[in-house]
């Protein structure tokens, strides 16, 4: 399925001897089938039951092909495809993501390569608030316990280097609801200014990694614009495409989410949203990229639309894809809906095959769910966890991530160990009979966690 931008390329590109296939463009009126959806996705591993989205995303074959053709765009007259296309391509972009997330304006979105990149960015500035005295040295960042692993050391290279104190919102795993996770907010927000510190910058996540929870952003937010906190940052990088993305509503200064998670764009695109003033005017917040071109001091949305040379199809491909979801019936909003509902059913079928449990009540996971394993595998530290992921990867043919939690000072016998399932359009009921069956096998035969280590 080509897109209307992707047929004037491939015209332009016919025009100039290119002898690219333009793949036919279904009526609008057409929905896709299941037939359509296994080609889409043939280029993926038939042996694997691959239930982990989360981790890669993926993108369909129509998409790849529009990225292939912005290549070749670029690779037949580089000066001709840097001084016409390149611009505009990437405003496009910024435009149809600026109306997916409801912003106000295009200036408000820049694009980036993925959320780390965007974290980066946003505690870059934060460590000059600190440096330069807008931020006193021993103030503090706020930021959850289930923060993404290069956030946390993204802090210790920019905050913790620049006299910034960092506090982490212990979050509770199993969680039962909201309110547990806004007591615990509440609780890091008054350590966080007491004794005469004060919480300048909260890092909130959308939706957790490991554990996988959908964080109330919006409370959250709410309760630092009561507590006075100078700033809000939402790293988001399973947003769009998998929960409710709306910047109005979520009332961030910075939200960022990727684009090749839940999007079907290709690796590696995401966007970084900065609220402007009323009069829509960003440039005063001073975020730079961290990669300086000729570009600098332009406004990030030019900064990071030009890092030099580099491939930047991913990021014009935006179009390819919105596209692409409208091909569902519903959209993204449709496709959100089924895999929401696809991933509870297949965790609740998992959790009552294996006894167990989910890590979470429906309403508080998206299109992936914790999902408890056995006791009996003997899931005993991370090292075990990573250990039986590949175990089973290597001997089933399952991708799945595993969580280890570990038990709390007098727990005994409960589970320690989770798998996190994505749901995603290409995914089959048989992937998750698979998976369970595996572990049925495993638990069968006795078998511990420890045996991988002997």
């Amino acid at each position: 399925m080509a897109s209307t931008t992707d047929n004037h390329i491939y015209e332009n590109n016919h025009n100039n001897g290119s002898h690219i296939a333009k793949k036919p463009k279904l009526a609008s009126s057409s929905l896709i089938t299941p037939s359509e959806i296994e080609s889409e996705f043939g280029h993926h591993d038939a042996a694997v039951a691959r239930i982990n989205n989360g981790s890669f995303g993926c993108c369909p074959a129509s998409i790849l092909a529009a990225q292939r053709r912005w290549q070749l765009r670029y690779l037949r007259q580089p000066d001709h495809f840097y001084f016409n296309d390149l611009k505009t391509g990437i405003l496009r972009s910024r435009t149809l993501i600026r109306d997916l997330v409801n912003a106000d304006h295009v200036d408000e979105i820049s694009i980036v390569d993925n959320a780390t990149t965007a974290a980066a960015i946003v505690l870059q500035h934060a460590a000059w608030n600190f440096r330069e005295g807008t931020f006193r040295k021993g103030d503090v960042v706020l930021m959850l316990h289930y923060a993404y692993g290069a956030v946390k050391k993204s802090m210790e290279a920019y905050v913790t280097r620049a006299g910034g104190n960092v506090v982490e919102v212990p979050l509770p795993f199993p969680v039962n609801s909201n309110d547990e996770i806004v007591s615990e907010f509440r609780k890091a927000l008054e350590r966080g200014n007491s004794g005469g510190k004060r919480v300048r910058l909260a890092v909130i996540d959308h939706v957790t990694s490991m554990p996988c929870v959908v964080i109330p952003v919006k409370e959250l937010i709410q309760i630092c614009r009561e507590e006075g906190v100078d700033q809000v940052f939402v790293d988001a990088a399973h947003s769009i495409g998998c929960t409710d993305v709306d910047m109005k509503e979520i009332g961030a200064d910075f939200y960022t989410s990727n684009l090749h998670k839940w999007f079907f764009c290709p690796p590696s695109i995401a966007f970084l949203y900065t609220r402007g003033n009323p009069k829509g005017a960003v440039a005063d917040l001073q975020l730079h990229h961290p990669v300086v071109s000729d570009e600098y001091g332009n406004g990030l949305p030019a900064e990071s639309a030009w890092i030099g040379t580099r491939d930047y199809s991913a990021q014009l491909v935006v179009p390819a894809a919105v596209e692409f979801v409208n091909w569902f019936e519903g959209g993204i909003e449709g496709i959100k809906r089924r895999n929401h509902e696809a991933v509870v059913e297949m965790g609740e079928m998992l959790a009552k095959a294996w006894g167990t449990r989910l890590g979470c009540p429906p309403h508080m996971c998206a299109s992936m769910v914790m999902v408890g394993l056995p006791a009996s595998l003997g899931i005993g530290s991370d090292s075990d966890a990573l250990s039986l992921r590949t175990h089973l990867r290597d001997a089933f043919g399952v991708e799945v991530p595993i969580y280890y939690r570990p038990p709390r000072e007098g727990e005994v016998g409960l589970v320690t160990g989770y798998a996190r399932i994505s749901h995603q359009v290409y995914n089959k009921v048989d992937d998750y009979y698979k998976f369970r069956d595996a572990v049925n096998q495993l638990v069968q035969d006795g078998f511990t966690c420890g045996a991988l280590s002997d």
